[in-house]
């Protein structure tokens, strides 16, 4: 392994002595910022005592400092110091937060509360398992809300500078809490460190983490390492003076080249993926090339690849092709001087850069306190954090339960076990129990939040920890699905299953005293009932109210219903110039389209736009197929319409838009891709009585686009079907196409 940063002998010493440490630190921060710190080093000096690290054993000042040294070396500014060396302050002070504020600003005050709240996860959240897949999904779930709770991803940082300090420091307790510690940071720690893209951090805790854990291979490797490394270093030697040699004849100047270390937990790794010995491992050598923009990294390219034979299937372009931490670089392996294999990174400063120190470099401060003008442009990255793909070496289907959801749309609550639970924003009591088990919240009664009793409808927010209390039987209240108590599809499904289940008459009891009391609410209670039921997809009323008693019919789509029985019904008139319209006496045939001057002509519904009723149409005179009739918005209709003008005519609905003839039409439903999404979908068709004739699904980077053709009666049913789909888990977005 390769200790990335400051040696910790170095760290330690300067710890014990305050006035060295702030010395070291003077040529990165101004004087106002080291009298801060000193502030806080005396403060803590009070603070602490003799306390020591409950992890290590180890002293409690000093590892504060020692972990203070290392959230510096990541460059980040004076107050993130500052809060490291705070980390452990709300442990002896009630209400510390106050203090913070008075004595170091309010930014330090928030950031230390944000390391208390991960701590507090952490030690609340646990796999609660013993199944390796199920802990795999666990853990994916604690680091995402690790991410969820904090509102500065310093916190992060620090909290992963803290357990740098602590692999260091752990060798010499019990192996139990070594293991378990070492455990953890692999599958929580490095992980983050990785999507937060700081290499530094993350080689180490690997390497520490994989040391502890894996004692004699790593020993192994290490010694095999150590026994080639005069000639891994001759040859190194070798490639890059041969390498700087062709750089200056091609007029790259501006470089830097040296060799790139390599870490015993990735080769460990990379001899698992690939069933590989030590000693066929091509990449143990390897060289890294720094330059000062893009177009020298392919230029360096070039000559590499003149120089030496690259290998096939070993080249990643992740400048035009960026990993989703932002890391950019060039990698190609070749056949190198003595026909050894060697690996070549090629990357500018500014790549470097960001691939050492990764989202730390967003929050180096300058004096005037004005932050690096790149965070600003890739703020947008850090809402990518939670996409752990590349993270988790298990099946996955675990990962990809998670990669369509956004990162403010998901909240992350424990259950009394201690188990993450991920659910839409908003949701309640009621949705974590129908999550656990359908059973479960079918008998829900009452909840606690974080100890706490709390009404059914409460919003749940990030880390608290959620108890369900239960009767023995009973089953869901039909006011959960109208009054706000459930937030995802999952709980509204079920809910709407278990009373479809129930007593028809009870449904028609329930569903008609809801419609009495919202018509009353609403002033409706005058309409005509069959036209509140015809708009709402009805035949009668009483088909409305067993919907409304089994929860098909929501009172939003109700009042809908009512708003449109009330609005005076309106002409439409046809949207097409002027001079394309024939001025002439409208006569009615069979199928009941009005043409205007033609008695008894053919027509036909376009496929191009399948015009449905009241929609605005227009007539095309075809030749020898009669009138095709298209939507006045037709994209092929205003094309013939600048071809032949003269055959435009004047065209109605007549007695269809109010007959029972059903009309095809294509529609797009546009949804982030999960599970079951098109049973869903057609659930909603079936459950309406819609025809489905045809459908078909393309999902491509996460989103699912699914066609239908459905047969409606007129355009009021199509906007009814939009908004049921649109409250279908995932959906984005629903068109007429």
């Amino acid at each position: 392994m390769v200790a990335v940063t400051r040696p910790l002998a170095q760290s330690i010493a300067e710890a014990a002595d305050p006035d060295r440490w702030l010395s070291a630190l003077a040529e990165r921060y101004p004087p106002n910022e080291i009298a801060r710190l000193r502030e806080a080093l005396d403060w803590i000096g009070e603070v602490y005592g003799k306390a020591l690290n409950p992890d290590t054993d180890e002293s409690l000042f000093l590892h504060a400092v020692a972990s203070a040294s290392i959230v510096a070396d990541l460059r980040m500014d004076a107050n993130a110091v500052i809060a490291a060396i705070l980390f452990c302050v709300p442990d002896f002070i009630e209400k510390s937060g106050e203090q913070i504020d008075k004595r170091f600003g309010k930014v330090v005050a928030q950031l230390v509360d944000g390391i208390s709240k991960v701590r507090k996860l952490r030690a609340l959240a646990k796999p609660a398992t013993s199944k390796a897949e199920d802990y795999a999904q666990q853990i994916e779930a604690q680091r995402k809300m690790l991410l969820a709770m904090v509102e500065d991803i310093r916190a992060v940082l620090i909290k992963l500078a803290w357990r740098t300090q602590t692999m260091h420091s752990i060798a010499k307790i019990s192996e139990e809490r070594r293991r378990k510690i070492a455990q953890e940071t692999l599958d929580v720690f490095a992980p983050l460190a990785n999507r937060l893209g700081v290499w530094q951090i993350k080689w180490e805790l690997e390497d520490l983490g994989f040391r502890f854990l894996h004692t004699d291979t790593y020993k192994k490797i290490a010694k095999l390492l150590l026994e080639r490394r005069v000639d891994r270093e001759h040859f190194i030697a070798e490639v890059l003076g041969t390498l700087r040699a062709e750089l200056g004849k091609a007029g790259v100047t501006h470089v830097d080249l040296m060799g790139r270390p390599k870490h015993i937990y990735s080769i460990w790794k990379k001899m698992q993926k690939k069933k590989l010995d030590f000693s066929e491992l091509y990449d143990i050598r390897a060289v890294r090339v720094l330059v000062d923009d893009v177009k020298d990294c392919y230029t360096v390219l070039g000559i590499v690849h003149n120089l030496w034979q690259p290998i096939p299937g070993e080249f990643d372009d992740y400048i035009a092709q960026p990993k989703g931490n932002f890391y950019r670089s060039l990698h190609t392996a070749v056949i190198g001087p003595q026909d050894k294999a060697v690996e070549v990174q090629i990357r500018t400063f500014d790549m470097h850069d960001h691939a050492e120190y990764g989202v730390a470099a967003h929050w180096r401060y300058k004096e005037g306190g004005h932050g690096d003008a790149r965070y600003e442009e890739k703020i947008a990255w850090l809402r990518q954090l939670l996409d752990w793909r590349e993270d988790v070496a298990t099946d996955d289907k675990f990962t990809d339960a998670f990669k369509a959801e956004l990162f403010e749309d998901t909240i992350y609550v424990l259950t009394p076990a201690g188990r993450v639970i991920s659910l839409p924003k908003g949701s309640t009591p009621v949705d974590f129990a129908y999550h656990l088990h359908t059973d479960l919240g079918h008998r829900c009664r009452g909840a606690k939040i974080n100890g706490q009793i709390v009404p059914l409808n409460t919003a749940l927010e990030n880390g608290q920890r959620v108890e369900i209390l239960s009767t023995k039987e009973g089953g869901p209240s039909l006011d959960w699905l109208h009054q706000g108590y459930v937030k995802s599809h999952r709980a509204a499904q079920k809910i709407r299953y278990w009373i479809r289940q129930q007593n028809l008459d009870v449904a028609i009891e329930a569903g008609k005293n809801l419609y009495e009391k919202e018509a009353a609410r609403a002033g409706a209670g005058q309409l005509n009932q069959e036209l509140i039921a015809n708009r709402l997809g009805f035949k009668t009323i009483d088909e409305v109210h067993i919907a409304l008693g089994q929860g098909e019919v929501s009172l939003r789509e109700l009042n809908l219903a009512f708003n449109d029985a009330q609005r005076p019904v309106e002409p439409v008139a046809a949207e097409t110039p002027e001079d394309f319209v024939r001025a002439a006496r409208a006569s009615q045939y069979g199928e009941g389209i009005l043409i205007e001057g033609i008695d008894k002509l053919m027509t036909m519904l376009a496929k191009c736009c399948k015009p449905v009723p009241p929609d605005a149409v227009m007539g095309y005179v075809t030749k020898g197929r009669g009138i095709s009739i298209h939507r006045c918005d037709c994209t092929a209709l205003k094309r013939l319409a600048q071809e032949a003008p003269e055959r435009l005519i004047r065209a109605d609905w007549g007695n269809l838009a109010s007959s029972a003839h059903v009309f095809a039409v294509d529609i797009l439903v546009e949804a982030n891709e999960r599970a079951s999404l098109l049973r869903d979908l057609t659930d909603v068709m079936s459950r309406e009585k819609i025809n489905v004739t045809a459908a078909n699904m393309q999902i491509r980077d996460g989103r699912a686009r699914v066609s239908f053709t459905i047969e409606i009666r007129d355009s009021e049913q199509l906007q009814r079907i939009f908004t049921r789909l649109q409250d279908v888990g995932g959906v984005i977005r629903c068109s007429r196409t």
